[in-house]
């Protein structure tokens, strides 16, 4: 959904902000038993053997430490399993190319939220662990929806486990809970190689957990302010069979009341996998999750942020314009399936397919107009009720291995994908849209309910997109390799949003390239490429439409790890531009519709990050960014996206106090603003500038094993109180969270 455009008095437009607007998926219609027999015909005939390689850099490796490895003992290679990093430290990832590269490997700036960290601070929501990740806002426009951003631009690609397509219109809806993750990674810039649609600002991956070979668990309660009650569960191990068959369960409950007036919200989370080796070098997986959504006086729209005669409002923090009957339920189903094949000289094959269907079910109230500073008229009802359901189903096959050429070893990534959709929403309205509002009456949820049945709109369109990439990562020379592949995408929609034709076809070839070369044993530079498109269905003032969105993002940085790959920097200079993107012109009261021009914008910026783990006792994430954002004649774009983020996390295991750690957090932007006009009940207009200071908000963190399994941590936000409005993405905000704790005890076996 998009912003809200300034509504008249009695006249509904469609670009009131409703829970309608999107592309999703349905059941593949793709060839998917042509896949496996194209990927295998493309595997070279003498693929080259990788196993004496391992053990040569070794050995140089030892030699490059000054060590003596004349009288080492060659032994035999042990393949080592399920490993995973500990504490902040990001491990290898396939991301960005769909090799598992290290971050200094990655010709491109990653970012790595580990389960360490969102356990720590206690990160149990999306928008809580991005707003840790350097470089990305968070835009929380309302208490159930966000978007995100980075380098400028709106983050709208979404994966699991390496697969997914852009979220509708980049909109997030509903509170996405994070117990069933092992880490989320953030890859920044474009990533057209893999994902092919979307924005050169950054795609998010959600890792889901799977079982080890051995038997653990967790157990967790917490309690926090307003009445905040949550409960985690996690346990996992083999089933039988010396492990050959794994499990795992995760289960999550929360529920609560809020700092905002009448706002109240109860999840659930349930999360289950299943693993098995099919003989020595076939892994199986198979999981399912479902979290249900019950949120009630829920934000639609937020509160107006200045007066008629262009004076800013001050509410308290808790005032909200949700009626007391209002409510934004939904419930999330997903399932996926992959398999791995090994085939012993290196070549490896991995099919996944992942399902997802979303059902929504809204009564919403949503405030418009501009209030007078005296008598607080000028504020108008827009009620909906709206039920929607859409499924997204993606597949993507993949072949990866070693190829010869020029007496040395290179890496061939070969793939396919494919995503088939469907949605299906209605929206209903009654008589009393545009009813005037008493004063007060905005903010005191006691409008009545309606009766909606007046009119409806909706939408109903399919969404295709299918894919072919390849890439090649060169070993030009022991210190210099170099990644080149492109993504050939034909996108498809067709149907009807909301009274407008919602019909794309677009085929496009996106590329990628980067290079990396080694300094010395812990410092790399490289440089990257890479281009993108996303399809848009916006038409302009003549009704055509505008054309596909199109960016690309370069690159130039450093990389260091330290501690044997313990602790991972990284700084990056950045230039990410996009062009014909759509953006609201104006209502046309003819035809009753919107209309859009295509804008172009650039950003250029630096940034640095910085993971992992000092010693033994501490555990760091800290990133900054800095950019400008500029249309093509020089004016800033986009004036709500801040151009400074700083974010810091880190605990310490206390040395002196067995069992004691002590964590701090920080989140820093600096001011944002927007630009925009009131009008009084005359309609005079007045030209005004919306703003929101720069401010910090700090965490601070104890946590203390006072038994063997057992542990209670206390985590403390937004110590400094500070008041502030968290997003200016459109001209309607609420204020955020005050001074708030969270107690936990847990049970670890």
């Amino acid at each position: 959904m998009r912003r809200p455009a300034d509504a008249t008095p009695g006249i509904p437009c469609d670009e009131t902000p409703r829970p309608d607007q999107g592309i999703y998926m349905s059941a593949p219609k793709f060839r998917l038993a042509l896949l496996p027999a194209a990927l295998l015909a493309a595997l070279p005939l003498n693929p080259v053997r990788a196993d004496d390689a391992g053990l040569d850099a070794a050995t140089n490796a030892v030699a490059d430490l000054g060590l003596d490895a004349a009288g080492a003992t060659r032994l035999d290679a042990v393949q080592v399993t399920g490993e995973r990093p500990e504490g902040y430290v990001a491990g290898p990832t396939a991301t960005a190319t769909r090799l598992e590269l290290s971050p200094r490997e990655t010709p491109q700036s990653i970012s790595v939220v580990s389960r360490a960290q969102m356990d720590d601070f206690g990160l149990d929501s999306v928008n809580e662990v991005l707003g840790a990740v350097t470089g990305v806002n968070v835009e929380q426009v309302e208490t159930d929806r966000s978007y995100y951003s980075a380098r400028g631009f709106d983050i709208v690609n979404f994966q699991r486990d390496g697969l997914g397509i852009p979220l509708p219109y980049g909109i997030q809806d509903g509170d996405m809970d994070t117990a069933l993750y092992e880490r989320i990674e953030v890859l920044r810039g474009a990533n057209g190689l893999l994902s092919s649609t979307g924005n050169p600002s950054a795609t998010v991956n959600f890792v889901r957990k799977r079982p080890g070979r051995e038997f653990d668990g967790s157990l967790r309660l917490g309690l926090g302010s307003w009445n905040r009650r949550r409960l985690d569960a996690d346990v996992g191990g083999p089933l039988g069979g010396e492990g050959a068959l794994r499990g795992r369960a995760v289960l999550a409950w929360e529920e609560g009341d809020s700092y905002l007036d009448r706002y109240e919200q109860e999840k659930q989370l349930l999360y289950g996998v299943l693993e098995t080796d099919l003989g020595q070098a076939t892994t199986l997986a198979a999981g399912a999750s479902w979290q249900r959504n019950r949120p009630t006086g829920v934000l639609w729209g937020a509160l107006p942020l200045f007066y008629s005669d262009g004076s800013r409002t001050d509410y308290d923090r808790s005032t909200s314009t949700a009626a007391d009957w209002s409510y934004w339920y939904s419930d999330d189903l997903r399932a996926f399936v992959d398999l791995e094949h090994e085939f012993g000289s290196g070549w490896n094959l991995r099919a996944a397919l992942n399902w997802h269907r979303t059902e929504q079910d809204t009564q919403l109230f949503y405030v418009y107009g501009t209030p007078d500073p005296d008598t607080g008229l000028g504020l108008f009802a827009y009620p909906s009720d709206y039920e929607g359901e859409f499924e997204a189903t993606e597949f993507d096959l993949y072949a990866t291995g070693p190829i010869s050429l020029g007496g040395r070893e290179h890496e061939l990534v070969l793939g396919l994908s494919s995503a088939r959709g469907d949605n299906r929403e209605i929206s209903w309205y009654g008589n009393d849209v545009g009813t005037p509002l008493a004063p007060g009456q905005a903010f005191d949820g006691s409008y009545p309910r309606p009766v909606f049945d007046a009119y409806s709109d909706g939408a109903d369109f399919d969404y295709e997109r299918d894919s072919a990439y390849a890439s090649v990562r060169w070993n030009l020379a022991d210190r210099v390799k170099l990644i080149t592949g492109a993504n050939r995408s034909r996108v498809e929609t067709a149907g009807v949003s909301y009274g407008t034709p919602n019909t794309v076809d677009e085929t496009r070839t996106t590329a990628f390239a980067g290079a990396v070369v080694d300094l010395n044993r812990v410092l790399s530079a490289y440089a990257s490429y890479g281009e993108i498109f996303n399809q848009q269905a916006e038409t302009d003032i003549d009704d055509e439409l505008l054309g596909p969105i199109t960016g690309d993002n370069a690159e130039l940085g450093l990389k260091g790890e330290w501690f044997e790959g313990h602790l991972n920097a990284g700084f990056a200079l950045f230039r990410a531009r996009q062009r014909n993107l759509a953006e609201y012109a104006g209502f046309d009261t003819a035809s009753g519709r919107s209309y859009y021009v295509g804008t172009d914008a650039e950003s250029r910026g630096f940034e640095f990050d910085l993971a992992g783990r000092i010693g033994e006792h501490w555990q760091l994430s800290a990133g900054y960014t800095q950019l400008s954002l500029e249309t093509p004649d020089g004016a800033e774009a986009r004036t709500w996206v801040p151009r400074k983020l700083l974010h810091a996390s880190a605990a310490v295991q206390v040395p002196q106090v067995e069992g004691l750690s002590l964590g701090m957090r920080v989140r820093w932007q600096d001011g944002i603003h927007r630009e925009a006009v009131a009008y009084d009940a005359l309609g005079n207009a007045t030209p005004l500038r919306i703003e929101q200071d720069a401010y910090a908000l700090w965490s601070l963190m104890a946590r203390y094993e006072f038994a063997e399994a057992w542990s209670a941590s206390l985590v403390l936000d937004n110590l400094t109180d500070e008041k502030y409005i968290p997003s200016l993405y459109w001209e309607q905000g609420f204020y955020g969270a005050p001074r708030n704790a969270t107690l936990s005890l847990a049970y670890r076996f």
